[in-house]
């Protein structure tokens, strides 16, 4: 190879890599993204506090209470949605859930002729459960929350208006509706009066108290006279 041939090829690699150094110098002027001097704006995520106590859940209200400005207009309303599986008339067919009619303060697990399942005759404790405006509230709550193992397959109202409007209706499906609880009652209870029975402690003196003074003499203070009884 003579030295025209060596000169050509290193003239071509040179050339190549000029070329291939100005596209570089070129693209990078092209598609250049400075970043700017001030960021738009921060997104900051705080991160959660491990072992943080949880948010205190609302306080449930006494039925008693929801009751007491319950509409039975308005649960009837409701109700119909329960009609696919309960019937409400006296003396009306078991469906898919025992009739209703009556249910305020009935033994649960008690109505004749339905099956109840296992979870539901458990709960009744052999009938000593009643269906009290407690129990319903809970029940229709969440069902399978209240009562572990029912067959009732209906999730339930997490309104407390909805409920109380529904357990004011249940209550008139009967020749005697059950009397309302009284608003406020389940407090009221759970303020214990004081034991009358027992008598109040005598004074004691406070500490330190210098004792009674005795007489110059020495002698022991006279006692009080015992009055004559009465004749």
């Amino acid at each position: 190879m003579d030295s025209n041939e060596v000169n050509k090829l290193l003239g071509g690699f040179l050339g190549t890599c000029f070329i291939v150094f100005s596209v570089g110098l070129v693209s990078d002027g092209l598609f250049a993204s400075p970043a700017p001097e001030k960021p738009g704006f921060a997104i900051e995520a705080q991160e959660p506090t491990e072992g943080g106590a949880a948010a205190p859940a609302a306080a449930e209200k006494p039925i008693a209470d929801l009751l007491a400005g319950a509409s039975a207009d308005a649960g009837a309303a409701i109700f119909k949605k329960c009609q696919a599986c309960h019937s409400g008339e006296k003396g009306g067919p078991n469906k898919v859930g025992p009739d209703l009619w009556d249910i305020v303060d009935r033994p649960v697990a008690e109505h004749e002729g339905f099956a109840y399942s296992a979870g539901m005759k458990d709960f009744s404790k052999g009938g000593q459960e009643h269906w009290t405006y407690e129990n319903i509230n809970h029940f229709i709550t969440s069902p399978k929350k209240f009562v572990k193992g029912t067959a009732m397959g209906f999730a339930g109202l997490p309104k407390e208006e909805d409920r109380a409007n529904v357990i004011a209706y249940l209550r008139t499906l009967s020749d005697n509706p059950k009397p309302l609880p009284t608003p406020g009652a389940a407090a009221d209870a759970s303020a214990k009066p004081a034991d009358a029975s027992k008598p109040a402690e005598a004074a004691k003196p406070a500490a330190g108290a210098a004792p009674a003074a005795k007489p110059a003499d020495g002698t022991a203070p006279a006692k009080p006279a015992t009055p004559a009884p009465a004749q």
